[in-house]
C-alpha cells in the first residue's frame, strides 16, 4: 500500500479557519443506507435549502479586495473510452438563502439501492459502480418538490389515500429512450472503476412485478451508449405505468443496480385519446361571433368568469366489475392551466403554468397521475365511488385581453378554458379499461363555477374563499350526498369548437408578419380570424418537468408601513407566491386604502385583503416599487412620473381599474358574509407567479404570522456551482442564479414579471451558464422544438419561440428575427449535443436548421441592404440597424453580428450534419461558414485593432468576438490582442447616476475618486465611469468572449480584475444597491429596466470554467470528456481559493484548488507559493488536465486516490460549514440607502449573506486523509503546455514554488493597458496556429 500522502496547508487566518468539523453524526449513517438515497436527491439536488452570512473586515482600505483567505485543437488527442454517464460529486456549494448561494447540491443525485443478480432483489453493494439518476426521455421521478407546502386543508370526505409522486415522467409508447449516471462507491479501489464492461435493464409492470415487460440481459459493452431505447420486439403499451432498473457490472466484474423507478405510457397521438377536449357552455359561446355582436373582448372575457372547475365521476358499477386491479394512470390536460385531484387529494403541488408554455396550436402536454392507490383504497359512496377534479386557472391561454407593446396577447391562441382526460384502469390479468373520457355525450363529466374570480399571469389571482367554502367536497365522492347547495350549480359541459384550421391561423399570421412566400400571399387577414377560439394543436407528454415549488422561505424580517399595511422581506428576490400557513386575522375595513390596495369588485357585504409583490423598494415612498415589476410595462411612471405620464394607462383596454394606474402583481383574498375566521382557511394563490422579494400584505392590525415565499420553477437537476475566497466574484455568480432560477418557468423568458417572454438573444448569451448550472437536457429540447414548431414557411425563424412582432425592423425583412435572435435554434442544437449527445434530436431539428441557413443564403445580403447597409460598409460607423450585443456601453457593431450569425448558423448546420454523417450537407455548411468567416476577416483585418473599415476600435463586439470565434486569421492573432488592449473606458451620463451624485456628500464623493469610481472631467463635474478592463461595458453577448478570450490567450489576470471591479458598471454596483438578482443594464433603473434578468449572466459559467477550471472539453459530445484548466492570478490577493462542481450528462466532476504556503506579508506580490488541485472525475468518464500558462520552476506531480474516499460525508460537512458561514453574514459588506427624510444617499456597513466564501468538500480534512497512489512527475508536461488525460477517480496535483507576481495596473480604471499593447510577447496562445482554426466539431468556439 502506497504511504499517506502529508499535505501541509498554510494554516488560514483565525477569521477564515479550517474546518473544524465534529465526527459525522447520525444522519450520515442513516445516509449511507442506499434506500433514503431518493430523498436525498430530492431534497438535496433538486432545491436550494436555507442559510445565511455575514461579512465585516472583507474590504480593504481600497475596496478591492473582496476576498476570503483561507481540443483536441492540435494540443493532445483525446480518445472516447466508452465512459457513459459517470458521476461522483457536487461540490459543497453555497447555500441558497437570502444572497441565493446553492445549498450544497448533494451528490448529483440519490445514493440508489444497489445489489447485483436478482432483478427483484435489493440485496446489499457488490459492484464499485452505482447507477444512480435514472430518467426516462430526460424525466426523472419527483417524489416530492423541496420546496411543497403543508398538505393544504381537505374536506373532511377527502380520502386517506395519498399520491405516489408529485411528478411521475409520462412517455409516448414510440419513444422511450433510458438514460442514467454512475457514482463510485465509497471504498471502492480506484482500479475497480475504471472501466463499465456491462449494463443489463429491466423493466416490469407496476403493481404486478412478475410481469416483466423487458430485459435487455446482461449486455457486454466495449463503449458505454449515451442512451438505450426500448427494444423493438415487445412496445410498452399506452395506459400502463412500468418500473425499470439498471445493473451495471465494473472492471472486476462486480454488479451494483439501481433501485426502482417508475415512468407511465400515455396516448402516442391526439387520435388515440378517446377523451375529447370539453368546456363550460357559458364559455364556449363567448365565442360564438353570432351570438355576441359587438361585445367587446373585455366584456366576453369578464362573461367567463369566475374560471370553471370540473369533475368527472365514476359510478360504482364501472369499478365493481374491476377485478384486481394492478394500476390506475390519470391522464390529464387543461388550457389554461389545472390543478388535478382525486377524492378530494390534490395530486401535484403544481399548478401555475401547467401545461408548459408552447404554441398550443402546434403542442398541448399532458400529465399522468398514478392513482392506484385511490381505487385499491377508497370506500364507495352510494352510486359514486370516485371522483375527479381539476380547478382551472387561465395560463398563458385565456389571460386578461390588455393591449400592450411589449406583450402583444392578441398574438397568442386563445380560447375558452377547455380540459381533457381519461383514466386507465389495468388489471392483474393485463386487461385494461379506459373509464371517464371527457365529452359532452358522458353524463360522468360536470362543471360549474369555481372559487378563483379571476387568475392571470401578470396581474395575479382573486380568490372567493366563501365560494370555496360552499364548494367543500366537491372533488370527493360524499358531495353527491350533501345537500344541494343553491349557489352551486353543476352543468353538462360541451365540446370544444372552432371554425379556424391550425393552417388558416398560421397564414394569417405569417402575412401579418410579412413572412409569407410570394405562392401565400392569398392568405387570410389575420383581423378576419383573431376573435375565433384558437384551434388546439397535437396533444404529447410533458417533456419537460413540472413548475414546482422549489423552495419554502421564510421572511428575514416584517415591519409596519402604517395603516394596517405589512412589509414582509424574504432576504432575495424569486418567482413564486405568498403561502399563509396560519391564513390571515380578520382585515380592517378602511374608507380608502393605500395605493394598489383597493379592490373595485367587492360588493356588499364583502370583506378583502390584498397582497402586492415587488423587487426593491421605491426610493421616495418605502414602499414597494410597482413600476419596474409593472405587466407588460404599463405604468404611468410611479410617484417620479419620470419614464411616463401621469394617467398614461387611463385609455388601456382591459386595465384594471383597482390598480392605480400601474399593472401590479397583486393577490387579493375576498369573502362573503359574515363568519368567524373568515380568512383562516387562505392559503396562497395556485395559477399565477410573482417576482419578488419583498411583499405588502393589507390590510389588517397584526403582522402576519406563518407566512413564507414559495418559490416556484421547472423542477430540472440543479448541478452547477461554484464558490472561490472572493465575495464579489461568488455575489455576482449568485446574482446570475437566482435570476435564472426565477426565469424558468415552462420557458426560459426575459423576466419574470414585465414580459414573461423566452428570447432567442437572451439564450445564445446565457444558456451556457444555465447548461453549467442545471440539467437543462430536456427543457432545452423542448425550447428547440418550440422554435421549430414557430418557424415560418419560408425557413425564416423568429426572435420569440412563438411570434410576438416585437423587434422584427431589426432582423433582415421577411418575418425573421434580428439574426442573433432567431439563431438561437441551430446554436442551442449544437450546444445542446455538446452536453446531452442526443442524436435523436439532430435528426429531429436538421432539415428545419437547413431550411433556415437557404432562408439567409437567400435574403440576408438583400435584407441588409434594404436596412442601409452598404456592401462595402461605406459610410458603416456601427449601430446600424440591429439589436446586436444587447446593452452594451459601447456602439454596437451590427454588422458583424448580423454576419458573425449567420456564420454561426451556417457551423451548426455542418456541426449536426457531420454528427449525423450527412457529408453532403456537411460540406454546404462548411463551405458557407468559411466564406462568411472570409467575408468578415477581409473587412475587419485591413485594421491591426480588427475592426470595421471606418472603425476607430471602439465598437462592441469587437476582437474579442473575433478571436474567440477563431475568425480572426493565425498571422493576425497577436496583433489583434494586443490592439485590443487599447481600447479604453469612459464616463457615463445616466440620468439615475447623475440624481445620485448630486445626493451623496461631499466626503463620499472624495472616497469614491481615490478609488477611481468617479472621474473629474475638465469643467470639473464629476461622472461615473465604465471601465473596459476594471469592471464591464460590454453586453450580453461580448461579455463572454471577453471574459473567456482573456483567460484562454492567457490573460486570466485581466479577466479576474474585469469581473471583480468596483462601481459602476460591475456586479459590485448592483450589489451596492441591494441587488439578489442580475439586472438587464448595468445602470440603475427606478422605473424601467429590471432587476432580474439573466442575460447578462454569462460570466457565472466562466466563473466554472476559468477561475475555477471545470468545464466541457470543447470537441466531446454527451459531456464523456470534461476539460479541467484552472487559472491563477498573478497574486493570491485578488484569490486564494476557488471550486466548482460541473453536472453532466455522463456525472459530475469537481475540481478545487487553493495557495498554500504564502508569505506573511499579505501581499502576496512576490516570493513564491504552493498551489494545491483537487478534481474529481466520476465512473467511466475522462478528464482533461491542462496546466496553466505561467512556467513553473519547480516540481509539479500528480496522484490519484487509491480508495474512494466518503465524499458524500465530505459534502455533508462542507455544507454544514457553509451554512454557518452563511448565517454568519460573511458575504457583500454593505450598501447604498436613501434617506427620504434628507434626500440624501448614505453607506450603511450591513453584512450580507450573499456573496460568503465557502472552501470545497475536497479540501475537508476527511479527504485530507486519503491514502494517495504513487507521485507522476509531470513537470516536463507543464513545461510545454501538454494536456494530460486522465480516467475516473479523485486526483490531486501539487505545484510548487508558484511564482506570485504584481498585478498589472495599465493607466487607470477608464483607461487602458499599456503594459500589454506595447509588449513585444504576447504569450504562446495567440500564435499556435493550431487553435487557429475552428474545428468542426467544437461546440465551444461554435459563436
Amino acid at each position: 500500500m502506497a504511504a499517506q500522502r502529508t499535505n501541509t496547508p498554510r494554516p488560514l487566518s483565525s477569521s477564515h479557519s479550517p474546518y473544524r468539523i465534529t465526527p459525522l453524526s447520525a444522519f450520515l449513517a442513516i445516509i449511507g443506507v442506499y434506500s433514503v438515497g431518493t430523498v436525498v436527491w430530492q431534497t438535496l439536488h433538486l432545491g436550494a435549502g436555507g442559510g445565511s452570512t455575514h461579512v465585516s473586515d472583507v474590504l480593504t482600505q481600497t475596496k478591492d479586495a473582496f476576498i476570503r483567505p483561507g481540443s483536441n485543437n492540435g494540443r493532445t488527442s483525446v480518445a472516447n473510452d466508452g465512459s457513459w454517464m459517470a458521476t461522483s460529486t457536487i461540490d459543497g456549494d453555497n447555500a441558497d438563502s437570502g444572497g441565493g448561494v446553492l445549498d450544497s447540491v448533494l451528490g448529483s443525485f440519490s445514493i440508489m439501492a444497489a445489489s447485483g443478480g436478482d432483478p427483484h432483489s435489493n440485496d446489499s453493494v457488490t459492484g464499485s459502480i452505482i447507477p444512480i439518476n435514472l430518467s426516462v426521455n430526460y424525466l426523472q421521478v419527483i417524489d416530492k418538490a423541496p420546496g411543497a407546502p403543508p398538505e393544504p386543508i381537505m374536506s373532511q370526505s377527502a380520502t386517506s389515500a395519498r399520491v405516489a409522486e408529485d411528478f411521475l415522467p409520462m412517455v409516448s409508447p414510440d419513444e422511450v429512450v433510458f438514460r442514467w449516471a454512475f457514482q463510485a462507491r465509497k471504498g471502492a479501489n480506484h482500479k475497480d472503476t475504471q472501466e463499465i464492461s456491462a449494463y443489463r435493464i429491466i423493466v416490469r409492470q407496476f403493481g404486478n412485478p412478475s410481469n416483466v415487460a423487458w430485459d435487455t440481459n446482461k449486455v457486454n459493452v466495449p463503449v458505454m451508449p449515451d442512451s438505450v431505447s426500448w427494444g423493438s420486439v415487445t412496445q410498452p403499451v399506452a395506459g400502463h405505468i412500468y418500473e425499470w432498473k439498471v445493473f451495471v457490472w465494473d472492471a472486476a466484474g462486480a454488479s451494483s443496480s439501481s433501485s426502482w423507478k417508475k415512468f407511465a405510457v400515455g396516448p402516442q397521438s391526439s387520435e388515440a385519446w378517446e377523451g375529447k377536449w370539453i368546456v363550460h357552455p357559458d364559455d364556449m359561446d363567448t365565442f360564438d361571433n353570432a351570438k355576441q355582436g359587438s361585445k367587446d373582448e373585455c366584456k366576453l372575457w369578464k362573461m367567463r368568469r369566475p374560471l370553471p372547475i370540473f369533475r368527472g365521476r365514476i359510478s360504482s358499477d364501472k369499478i365493481s366489475g374491476v377485478k384486481e386491479i394492478a394500476s390506475a394512470l390519470l391522464v390529464v390536460s387543461g388550457l389554461g392551466s389545472f390543478r388535478a385531484s382525486f377524492d378530494g387529494v390534490p395530486l401535484s403541488t403544481s399548478g401555475p403554468i401547467d401545461p408548459p408554455f408552447t404554441d398550443y396550436t402546434k403542442r398541448v402536454m399532458y400529465r399522468g397521475f398514478d392513482v392506484t392507490k385511490f381505487l385499491q383504497e377508497g370506500k364507495y359512496h352510494s352510486d359514486i365511488s370516485h371522483v375527479v377534479g381539476i380547478e382551472m386557472g387561465s395560463g398563458w391561454w385565456d389571460h386578461r385581453p390588455i393591449s400592450s407593446s411589449i406583450v402583444k396577447l392578441d398574438l397568442l391562441p386563445r380560447g375558452p378554458v377547455t380540459v381533457i382526460a381519461q383514466l386507465y384502469l389495468r388489471t392483474q390479468s393485463g386487461k385494461q379499461h379506459v373509464l371517464i373520457p371527457t365529452s359532452m355525450s358522458s353524463e360522468a363529466w360536470q362543471v360549474t363555477r369555481g372559487h378563483i374570480r379571476e387568475s392571470d399571469l401578470f396581474t395575479g389571482e382573486i380568490v372567493d374563499l366563501k365560494r370555496h367554502e360552499d364548494l367543500d367536497g366537491w372533488d370527493t365522492p360524499a358531495h353527491q350526498q350533501l345537500k344541494e347547495n343553491s349557489k352551486i350549480v353543476w352543468t353538462t359541459p360541451v365540446e370544444y369548437r372552432t371554425d379556424v384550421t391550425a393552417q388558416r391561423r398560421h397564414d394569417a399570421l405569417a402575412k401579418r408578419a410579412g413572412a409569407y412566400r410570394d405562392e401565400d400571399n392569398r392568405g387570410p387577414v389575420w383581423e378576419e380570424i383573431k376573435g375565433y377560439a384558437a384551434p388546439i394543436g397535437r396533444l404529447e407528454p410533458s417533456d419537460i418537468p413540472p413548475i414546482l415549488p422549489m423552495e419554502r422561505i421564510e421572511p428575514e424580517e416584517v415591519r409596519s408601513l402604517t395603516n394596517g399595511r405589512w412589509l414582509v422581506d424574504f432576504g432575495k428576490s424569486v418567482s413564486g407566491t405568498l403561502y399563509f400557513s396560519e391564513g390571515l386575522a380578520e382585515p380592517i375595513v378602511k374608507d380608502t386604502y393605500p395605493r394598489a390596495h383597493g379592490y373595485a369588485g367587492t360588493e356588499d357585504g364583502e370583506s378583502f385583503f390584498t397582497v402586492v409583490y415587488g423587487e426593491s423598494l421605491d426610493m421616495t415612498t418605502g414602499d414597494i416599487n410597482r413600476v419596474l415589476v409593472a405587466g407588460m410595462g404599463l405604468h404611468d411612471g410611479g410617484p417620479r412620473h419620470v419614464s411616463a405620464s401621469e394617467g398614461a394607462q387611463d385609455n388601456t383596454p382591459c386595465f384594471p381599474n383597482d390598480h392605480d394606474h400601474i399593472l401590479t402583481q397583486r393577490d387579493v383574498y375576498v369573502y362573503s358574509g359574515e363568519a368567524k375566521h373568515r380568512f383562516a382557511t387562505a392559503r396562497q394563490s395556485h395559477f399565477t407567479t410573482h417576482a419578488f422579494r419583498f411583499a405588502e400584505v393589507c390590510c389588517i392590525a397584526t403582522p402576519p404570522s406563518g407566512v413564507y415565499a414559495l418559490a416556484y420553477r421547472t423542477a430540472m437537476l440543479e448541478w452547477g456551482s461554484f464558490d472561490s475566497s472572493n465575495v464579489l466574484l461568488n455575489g455576482g455568480y449568485e446574482l446570475v442564479k437566482n435570476a435564472m432560477k426565477s426565469n424558468l418557468l415552462s420557458v426560459q423568458s426575459d423576466c419574470p414579471h414585465r414580459e414573461k417572454l423566452p428570447y432567442g438573444g437572451d439564450l445564445v448569451a446565457s444558456s451556457p451558464a444555465a447548461m453549467h448550472m442545471f440539467d437543462m437536457s430536456a427543457f432545452y429540447r423542448k425550447t428547440i422544438r418550440d422554435w421549430i414548431d414557430g418557424q415560418w414557411k419560408s425557413g425564416a425563424y423568429t426572435e420569440t419561440s412563438i411570434w410576438q412582432d416585437l423587434n422584427d425592423y431589426a432582423g433582415i425583412g421577411k418575418g425573421a428575427g434580428e439574426t442573433v435572435w432567431a439563431s438561437a435554434p441551430p446554436v442551442l442544437t449544437v450546444r445542446h449535443m455538446q452536453h446531452y449527445a442526443d442524436k435523436d434530436l439532430l435528426s429531429e431539428t436538421l432539415s428545419g436548421h437547413i431550411r433556415w441557413l437557404t432562408f439567409l443564403n437567400k435574403e440576408f445580403d438583400r435584407g441588409l441592404e434594404q436596412r442601409g447597409y452598404d456592401k462595402e460598409l461605406k459610410g458603416y460607423e456601427g449601430d446600424g440597424t440591429g439589436l446586436s450585443d444587447w446593452l452594451a456601453l459601447r456602439t454596437k457593431d451590427t454588422w458583424l453580428t448580423h454576419t458573425a450569425f449567420y456564420m454561426a448558423s451556417a457551423r451548426a448546420v455542418a456541426y449536426i450534419a457531420r454528427k449525423l454523417e450527412s457529408d453532403v450537407h456537411e460540406k454546404k455548411g462548411m463551405s458557407l461558414a468559411k466564406s462568411l468567416e472570409s467575408k468578415i476577416s477581409s473587412f475587419y483585418s485591413k485594421k491591426p485593432d480588427w475592426d470595421f473599415p471606418e472603425g476607430h476600435g471602439y465598437a462592441t463586439p469587437g476582437p474579442e468576438l473575433g478571436l474567440f470565434t477563431r475568425i480572426v486569421p493565425a498571422d493576425k492573432r497577436c496583433a489583434v490582442l494586443k490592439n485590443w488592449f487599447k481600447r479604453p473606458g469612459s464616463v457615463w451620463p445616466g440620468d439615475e447616476e447623475r440624481l445620485f451624485l448630486n445626493e451623496v456628500d461631499e466626503e463620499d464623493l472624495e472616497d469614491m475618486v481615490r478609488t477611481g469610481e468617479l472621474v473629474r472631467e475638465s469643467d470639473g463635474k464629476l461622472y461615473m465611469g465604465w471601465s473596459q478592463w476594471q469592471g464591464f461595458n460590454e453586453g450580453i453577448l461580448a461579455m463572454r468572449y471577453s471574459l473567456k478570450t482573456l483567460s484562454e490567450f492567457g490573460f486570466h489576470n485581466v479577466a479576474l480584475r474585469k469581473a471583480t471591479g468596483i462601481g459602476f458598471g460591475t456586479p459590485e454596483y448592483m450589489l451596492r444597491h441591494n441587488a439578489t438578482t442580475m439586472w438587464e443594464s448595468w445602470w440603475r433603473s427606478e422605473d424601467l429596466y429590471s432587476r432580474n434578468h439573466p442575460m447578462l449572466g454569462a460570466m457565472a459559467e466562466w466563473m466554472s470554467s476559468s477561475a475555477a477550471g471545470v468545464s466541457h472539453y470543447p470537441t466531446t459530445t454527451g459531456g464523456r470528456t470534461i476539460l479541467f484548466w484552472p487559472r491563477f492570478p498573478r497574486s493570491a490577493k485578488t484569490l486564494e481559493y476557488a471550486s466548482a462542481t460541473q453536472g453532466t450528462a455522463k456525472g459530475d466532476y469537481s475540481i478545487a484548488w487553493r495557495f498554500e504556503d504564502l508569505p506573511s506579508d499579505k501581499e502576496y506580490t512576490s516570493g513564491v507559493a504552493t498551489i494545491r488541485v483537487r478534481f474529481v472525475v466520476p465512473p467511466g468518464g475522462e478528464g482533461v488536465y491542462r496546466p496553466p500558462f505561467a512556467i513553473v520552476r519547480n516540481k509539479v506531480t500528480l496522484a490519484h486516490a487509491e480508495v474512494v474516499p466518503d465524499m458524500i460525508g465530505a459534502r455533508n460537512a462542507a455544507r454544514d460549514e457553509c451554512t454557518r458561514r452563511r448565517n454568519n453574514r460573511e458575504g457583500f459588506p454593505y450598501s447604498w440607502e436613501y434617506d427620504r427624510s434628507k434626500e440624501k444617499w448614505y453607506k450603511l456597513e450591513s453584512s450580507k449573506r450573499i456573496g460568503t466564501p465557502c472552501e470545497s468538500f475536497l479540501f475537508h480534512k476527511s479527504i485530507d486523509q486519503t491514502q494517495w497512489g504513487p507521485e507522476d512527475d509531470i513537470s516536463e508536461a507543464f513545461s510545454v503546455r501538454e494536456d494530460k488525460k486522465v480516467g475516473p477517480g479523485l486526483y490531486e496535483v501539487l505545484i510548487r514554488e508558484w511564482p506570485l507576481q504584481e498585478e498589472v495596473k495599465g493607466s487607470g480604471r477608464i483607461g487602458n493597458i499599456p503594459e500589454y499593447y506595447n509588449s513585444k510577447n504576447m504569450g504562446s496562445y495567440c500564435s499556435d496556429t493550431s487553435t487557429a482554426e475552428w474545428d468542426i466539431d467544437d461546440a465551444t468556439h461554435i459563436i
